[in-house]
């Protein structure tokens, strides 16, 4: 019966792109596959053994179906956001099995739906493919949403300098539950539409002309557009859509997610079978090939984020503030990330690592449910930007030294020490800071790493020059580090070469140049030979992350220590209090 129904079935869904019209009365043996489908959801009993249900088409509720636009703001329903994460990218196709009775939704102008049972399994696949028209803008300047007259001196700056610019407002204002949750800031941006080559050409010139360094700021010109082909288990098409599909189960139960690539551009990329809460859309990403995000509450996300974040073993108070930093840091996200993809958030180390229900463990889920709705406030009524990283190495980071852009209040380098400082050395001396034994929580803490709190990480010389051929300066001579924060974390590497000199500027971009160092709080000493001949670079550093914000390390040596989670998260934020939200 199943054979005979899908015919008609693929018919009828390949007219999803034609004019809206009234839906068709669905075929006798779709109505009969219905009724046993029904029937063994009911008694868990499978309708055809071996074999998926015959799914039902029917015209789903008008407007109902999200658009992939949709999928970049929140959903306040009920109060509590729902999220869109992006769960992966780049793909071409995705299998996919619903826990509970799933109601399948297709895009066009002629909506169609589909029912099928819990363990179906189900393939979408992307074809005709057609990659999104992107275009670029250099950022030139980023200033706090407040600091109108800051704008007015750097636009006129600019335009002194003969160079056209525009401001833009990047983030959103917005409500939950009667806080106001504000990530506005200024762009100033150069007032050219480029491509992104022209983009990057523009960038060297500007560097050479006033000697400042920018980044890109993309915009979509004209959107990606995809054929989404849905199959059945034994390969079958099923139905066509045209960008997207929504997909949720009726009982909530979520969805199976084979093989989610996960840990892009680190040693432990991979695949892995994940279980997710939520809905799932499977949307055609910038690159005209299947993106699939996971819309799941922000409490759901969190179970499945926290413990990715933290270890689930740590002392409860620290899990805490750990759940409440991750609620606070997703939304300061909102509007700021991944503007030309169709997800607020993705799950990788970019925005935060998100495993799903397959992450999920009793310990973290207890501090999500524990510190549910609440979030971190500035004296002044804002939500902190709550970022964390794993090990400050004795000294938080200011946000400005470590990301550029306006300094941040919340976010200020502190020593972070268990007891008093003072006599004891500071980053400032480096050297010796580095050798003290100080009563820093995140060694103090139960789960330190002696190879992450302090380390030590060699290069050859025929290493160096491998890392930075493509900084085109010839074989290396020299290195140094500069620019140093509050923590002596450096934000500029100075290559020498024999063919001229050039600076690496972001603590990311130094620690990625040499193959993700623990941190950029690091001294950098030639080493040589007997001859005095240079054999290579050893750094010697402290730390583990760019140390902005809540040291993870030292929460827990902090917990262990009697602190509860509202007076961690006070000292890290620079006194901010912990408040409900919604």
């Amino acid at each position: 019966m199943l054979k005979a129904v899908l015919p008609l079935l693929a018919f009828l869904l390949v007219t999803c792109a034609a004019p809206r019209r009234s839906a068709p009365a669905p075929a006798p043996e779709a109505l009969r596959s219905e009724s046993a489908a029904s029937t063994s959801a009911r008694s868990g009993a499978p309708a055809f053994p071996g074999r998926a249900a015959a799914p039902v088409l029917e015209a789903p509720p008008p407007g109902e179906l999200p658009a992939p636009d949709s999928l970049k703001r929140l959903d306040f329903r009920g109060g509590e956001p729902q999220v869109p994460i992006g769960l992966m990218q780049g793909r071409r196709e995705v299998r996919f099995s619903p826990k509970g009775r799933m109601r399948l939704r297709f895009g066009g102008e002629a909506e169609r739906m589909l029912e099928a049972p819990a363990g179906s399994v189900w393939t979408v696949r992307v074809t005709d493919g057609t990659p999104a028209e992107l275009s670029a803008r250099i950022q030139l300047e980023e200033l706090p949403f407040a600091d109108k007259e800051g704008l007015a001196e750097v636009q006129a700056r600019w335009q002194a300098r003969g160079v056209a610019v525009r401001a833009h407002v990047l983030g959103v204002l917005y409500g939950i539950a009667g806080k106001v949750i504000d990530n506005r800031r200024y762009l100033l941006l150069l007032d050219e539409e480029l491509t992104p080559k022209q983009a990057t050409e523009r960038q060297a010139e500007l560097l050479r002309q006033f000697g400042v360094r920018t980044t890109l700021f993309e915009e979509v010109r004209a959107p990606s557009r995809a054929i989404l082909e849905l199959r059945d288990e034994p390969g079958n098409v099923v139905g066509l859509a045209q960008d997207s599909l929504y997909v949720e189960t009726l009982d909530g139960a979520g969805f199976d997610v084979r093989q989610v690539e996960h840990d892009v551009g680190y040693d432990n990329h991979g695949f892995e079978d994940r279980s997710f809460r939520g809905t799932l859309q499977l949307s055609v990403d910038r690159h005209g090939t299947l993106a699939v995000v996971n819309v799941v509450k922000l409490e759901e996300l969190l179970k499945g984020l926290v413990p990715s974040e933290i270890y689930a073993r740590a002392h409860p108070e620290a899990l805490k503030a750990q759940a409440v930093t991750a609620r606070g840091e997703v939304l300061a996200k909102v509007g700021i990330k991944h503007l030309a993809d169709p997800y607020l958030l993705c799950s990788e180390q970019h925005c935060a690592v998100y495993r799903g229900r397959t992450g999920e463990a009793a310990s973290t889920s207890a501090a999500v449910e524990a510190t549910r709705g609440q979030g971190l406030f500035s004296s002044d009524g804002k939500l902190v930007d709550s970022v964390y990283s794993a090990m400050c190495g004795g000294h938080t980071e200011d946000n400005d030294v470590v990301w550029g852009g306006p300094p941040n209040p919340s976010l200020r380098g502190r020593p972070d020490l268990i007891g008093p400082a003072e006599g004891l050395p500071t980053p400032g001396a480096l050297a010796e800071y580095l050798s003290a034994e100080l009563p820093a929580a995140c060694r103090l803490s139960t789960f330190a790493r002696a190879g992450k709190y302090r380390w030590e990480k060699r290069f050859t010389v025929e290493q160096v020059n491998a890392l930075t051929a493509h900084l085109e300066v010839g074989p290396v001579h020299a290195l140094s580090l500069g620019e140093r924060g509050v923590s002596g974390r450096a934000r500029t590497l100075t290559v020498a070469g024999e063919r001229g000199v050039t600076q690496v500027r972001g603590e990311l971009n130094i620690r990625r140049l040499f193959g993700m160092l623990n941190s950029s709080m690091a001294l950098l000493e030639e080493e040589r030979d007997a001859e005095g001949h240079l054999t290579g670079w050893r750094f010697r550093g402290g730390g583990w992350g760019h140390g902005v914000g809540m040291c993870q390390t030292g929460a827990i040596g902090r917990a262990e220590a009697g602190q509860r989670y509202q007076d961690i998260l006070r000292f890290y934020f620079n006194g901010a209090e912990v408040a409900p939200i919604y």
